[in-house]
């Protein structure tokens, strides 16, 4: 049972977030069936993880989970499900991050946190700075239909979101 289950039926936040297309998208007005999978932090060779990141629960895995969706994005596609990544970095970290992975689906900046203010999602903070914990929402016109919190490990993700999308 998701510690979230109360957000199944609320209409996510009527905002407009930079993408890393370059367009903007407002979550609230993705029409149809989409995947917003929520996520604290990618990792960029030459930096280093925030303090104290292998301390904290849950922050590791981002990358796996990005990449899982990626592997299945084709999957994703054939169902008619629109797929989004979305954190509280800004648009040129996650532009570099799609870039390197080649990843075929966007990712959504939210610096101002907005979404987990809205929804009252919870986030963790290390090194001054405020991180999302992980998440995955189903949406369906821009209403959330499911949630997966705790996401317990990144890299099954995907599968287990398909799972629960095949008819």
């Amino acid at each position: 049972m998701s510690f979230l289950q109360h957000l199944v039926g609320r209409m996510m936040p009527d905002v407009d977030l930079e993408a890393t297309s370059g367009s903007p998208v407002n979550p609230a007005r993705i029409p149809g069936t989409a995947v917003v999978f929520g996520y604290p932090f990618t990792g960029r060779p030459g930096y280093p993880d925030p303090p104290n990141w292998d301390h904290i629960p849950g922050a590791h895995g981002s990358t796996p989970q990005a990449l899982a969706y990626a592997a299945a994005y084709g999957q994703f596609r054939r169902l008619g499900v629109k797929l989004f990544g979305l954190s509280l970095m800004d648009s040129e970290w996650q532009q570099d991050f799609v870039s390197r992975n080649r990843l075929s689906f966007r990712l959504l900046s939210d610096p101002a946190g907005i979404v987990p203010r809205h929804l009252s999602l919870p986030t963790f903070e290390t090194g001054g700075v405020t991180y999302l914990q992980r998440m995955t929402f189903v949406l369906r016109d821009g209403v959330i239909s499911h949630v997966r919190f705790p996401v317990p490990e990144p890299a099954l993700d995907a599968a287990e979101v398909l799972a629960a999308l095949a008819p």
